[in-house]
């Protein structure tokens, strides 16, 4: 069992059926990029971790990890609203990386992660 797992059985037995709008981000050298998003129905509490990288892979992208944001407290979304708020997701996301911090953010192991500030290093000197 992973983070996500726990994660996703919970909202399930919450929502009985909701919206998840996807982002894709690399992490690196300091930066958190945004790659590619989708949103996806969740019908079921049954798929695992391993299934959904298996998904998010067929993104064609390489990944370091996701984002995902309920659509709305609603539930379940129709496809053209979940467009418009995947849309206006990724505009503010452009504008804010630290918006990550209001979704489930998951490695490529499904374990949580959490975005924190960055602070200035010190120069060391030998």
């Amino acid at each position: 069992m992973t983070d996500f797992d726990d994660w996703l059985r919970a909202t399930f037995a919450e929502t009985d059926g909701f919206t998840v709008l996807i982002v894709l981000v690399s992490i690196g050298e300091g930066r958190v990029d945004l790659l590619r998003s989708a949103h996806l129905h969740v019908i079921g509490d049954d798929i695992r971790w391993p299934d959904m990288a298996a998904y998010l892979d067929g993104s064609g992208t390489a990944w370091d990890a996701v984002v995902l944001f309920r659509a709305g407290r609603e539930g379940l979304v129709a496809d053209d609203v979940a467009r418009d708020r995947l849309d206006q997701l990724v505009r503010a996301l452009n504008g804010d990386r630290t918006l990550i911090r209001d979704g489930e953010f998951f490695n490529r192991d499904g374990l949580r992660l959490r975005l924190d500030d960055a602070e200035p290093q010190i120069p060391m000197f030998n």
